[in-house]
């Protein structure tokens, strides 16, 4: 009777097991292919001198470039500009090197890419722009300011993803979890696992925001960090880019921050466990026509401080990036 009743819930365990994968490989395919048909769209790829670039444009007025950051491309530049651009400008994103459709040059550096830049400025016929960098997109933006200053009208640097020094990054997880991360980080599937069943480790781990400021915030805020998250699948086709980032993120700057004369703005949150407070305060101590503005509390998404950023960046790109109208 005993061996019986084994069986039978052996029997249930199977099927409780084969149920369960059916329905987890359906989820991961429904969503993968949403993924994959989101960045399918959208946008356009142009042939320069620095190589094939994607991009995609929004809006009319004077000319932002908006620089993603890691896990990003087109899609996220776009994404970020709803968040923190203010009607009335027409935004530039591109996917950065490796990203998407734009291809890593063999010896890709933040100088390549600050080009790269510029060429896909040429490309559209925009002789200058104010320029938003965030995150990893923060090292290429601060070079194309310094190598074009007379193309880049203002300079807006959102959580700056670039280490000036050689300071340890805030440990956000131990050994086990970062192997586990660094998989989910080269893995449509493991990453598609992670977000869906372990999203506050993915919102810490991955974006950067401690939880804990994400579940006390507004349901919109929530739906927004939420978008972010999903929007880096599928990551199998940022992970070229991604996987340079540990090198242009650390990579020193052509010219000192001194001789840089546009004028900039660095925003940052003292809890972003990126640890980019330092590197906002940084910039702005060397650069000489500089703004800080932090928060205590927010991560790297800066939650709940969207309409505050929204209007600061507004100001800001009022008071010096209306000439850029021609």
């Amino acid at each position: 009777m005993r061996s019986t009743h084994i069986k039978a819930l052996a029997i249930v365990l199977l099927g409780a097991i084969v149920a369960g994968s059916i329905w987890i490989g359906t989820e991961y395919q429904k969503d993968i292919q949403r993924a994959r048909a989101s960045v399918a769209n959208g946008s356009q790829i142009v042939a320069t001198p620095c190589g094939e670039i994607e991009y995609a444009q929004t809006g009319n007025g004077p000319a932002i470039l908006m620089i993603h950051g890691a896990g990003g491309g087109f899609d996220q530049g776009i994404m970020l500009a709803r968040s923190f651009v203010p009607p009335g400008f027409r935004v530039i994103a591109m996917s950065r090197f490796g990203y998407l459709r734009t291809p890593a040059p063999e010896h890709a550096s933040i100088v390549l890419q600050a080009d790269a830049h510029a060429c896909l400025l040429d490309a559209l016929g925009v002789r200058s722009a104010a320029v938003i960098g965030a995150s990893a997109g923060a090292p290429s933006a601060l070079e194309f300011a310094l190598r074009y200053p007379d193309r880049c009208r203002a300079l807006v640097l959102v959580v700056p993803g670039w280490w000036p020094l050689p300071q340890p990054m805030t440990r956000r997880f131990g050994p086990l979890a970062a192997a586990v991360f660094e998989r989910a980080l080269r893995s449509d599937f493991a990453f598609w696992v992670i977000s869906k069943f372990f999203p506050s480790a993915a919102i810490k781990s991955i974006l950067g925001t401690p939880p804990s400021v994400v579940a006390q915030a507004s349901a919109s805020e929530q739906a927004r960090v939420n978008s972010m998250l999903w929007s880096i699948l599928p990551i199998s086709q940022r992970s070229t880019g991604l996987l340079l980032e540990a090198r242009l993120t650390s990579e020193a700057l052509s010219k000192p921050l001194s001789s840089l004369r546009v004028p900039t703005l660095a925003i940052s949150a003292k809890d972003d466990l990126y640890g980019t407070w330092e590197n906002a305060q940084f910039i702005v101590d060397h650069v000489p026509q500089a703004r800080f503005i932090g928060y205590s509390v927010g991560g790297h998404l800066l939650v709940g401080h969207t309409d505050e950023v929204l209007a600061s960046i507004g100001h800001f790109l009022e008071d010096h990036a209306t000439d850029a109208r021609r």
